[in-house]
C-alpha cells in the first residue's frame, strides 16, 4: 500500500511506536492521520505535530473503537489503514489476577477483534482496505517473566493469521508487527531485560521499518530480522529450543 492519500488512524497514537508511526506516515503525504489514545492530551500533541486529528478512546471498551470507526468514517471518509497498536504489559504467571489477565487480553487481543468486527465489513464492501496489528516477538517466540504478555501476544498473532486467510480475498491486507525491545514507556527502566537480547530499537527505526513493510504488502513485519531465525530454530527442535528457554529463564529469573 501506498500511504499517499490515504486515511489512517493509529491508536496508542499519544506515544512510543504509535507516536513514531504517525511522525514517519505523515512523510508518506497521506490524507489524514488520526491519533487515538487513552492519553488524550497526548493524542492531541502528537495529532498537532503531523496535521491530523486527535481522539481520547480506551481500546479495552469496544464501543470507543465502534466510536472511533464511525465518527472518522462519517465525519473524514474511509479508513484505509487501521493501525491497532495499543497494547500494555503484565508481569507474572498464572498467580497474575484475573483483573490484570481480562484487562490485558481486553488490550492486547480484544481491541484487535473489536476493530477488525467493526472495520472490516465496511473495507469488504468497497473492495479492500488494510489491517496493521501490533503483537510482538513474543508472540512467535515467549516472553520470559510474563505468562500474560505472552500468551496475548501469541493470540494477537493468531487473530491477523485468520484475518488474512479468511479476508484476503476480500482486498483486506493484513500485517502484524512482532518487534523485540523498542524503547518506550513499556521498556523504560528495563534496558537490560531479555527482550533486548539483542539490542534496544529506537521506534523511530522501527516506524521505517513499517513503511517498507506496509509498501510490500508483508503479513509478518520483524524490526528485529533475528526473530526469524529464532523461529525457525523453535519449529525446527521445539524441545531443543524450550531447553534454550529454559536456560534463558534461569539466567534473567535467577
Amino acid at each position: 500500500m501506498d500511504l499517499k492519500d490515504r486515511i489512517i488512524v493509529i491508536t496508542g497514537g499519544a506515544s512510543g511506536i504509535g507516536r513514531a508511526m504517525a511522525r514517519r506516515f505523515a512523510a508518506e503525504g497521506p490524507t489524514l492521520i488520526v491519533c487515538a489514545d487513552r492519553d488524550g492530551e497526548g493524542a492531541k500533541a502528537t495529532a498537532a505535530e503531523v496535521g491530523g486529528v486527535a481522539f481520547t478512546v480506551d481500546v479495552s471498551v469496544e464501543a470507543d473503537i465502534q466510536g472511533l470507526i464511525e465518527t472518522v468514517e462519517s465525519d473524514h471518509g474511509p479508513i484505509d489503514l487501521f493501525c491497532s497498536n495499543a497494547g500494555i504489559g503484565i508481569a507474572g504467571g498464572a498467580e497474575a489476577s484475573n483483573a490484570d489477565w481480562q484487562r490485558i487480553w481486553d488490550i492486547n487481543v480484544m481491541a484487535h477483534v473489536w476493530a477488525a468486527r467493526h472495520l472490516v465489513p465496511r473495507m469488504a464492501a468497497r473492495g479492500g482496505g488494510y489491517l496493521l496489528n501490533t503483537a510482538s516477538a513474543a508472540g512467535l517466540l515467549s516472553q520470559i517473566g510474563s505468562a500474560p504478555y505472552a500468551v496475548t501476544k501469541h493470540a494477537a498473532v493468531g487473530l491477523a493469521e485468520w484475518l488474512a486467510i479468511t479476508h484476503g480475498d476480500q482486498g483486506i491486507k493484513v500485517s502484524v508487527l512482532c518487534p523485540q525491545a523498542v524503547r518506550t514507556a513499556m521498556t523504560a527502566g528495563n534496558e537490560d531485560g531479555v527482550a533486548s537480547v539483542d539490542g534496544m530499537m529506537e521506534p523511530e527505526e522501527l516506524a521505517e521499518v513499517v513503511v517498507k513493510s506496509i509498501a510490500a504488502e508483508e503479513f509478518l513485519i520483524l524490526p528485529h530480522p533475528q526473530v526469524l531465525d529464532y523461529m525457525r530454530k523453535k519449529t525446527a527442535d521445539y524441545g531443543r529450543w524450550i531447553g534454550g528457554m529454559r536456560k534463558l529463564n534461569r539466567a534473567y529469573q535467577g
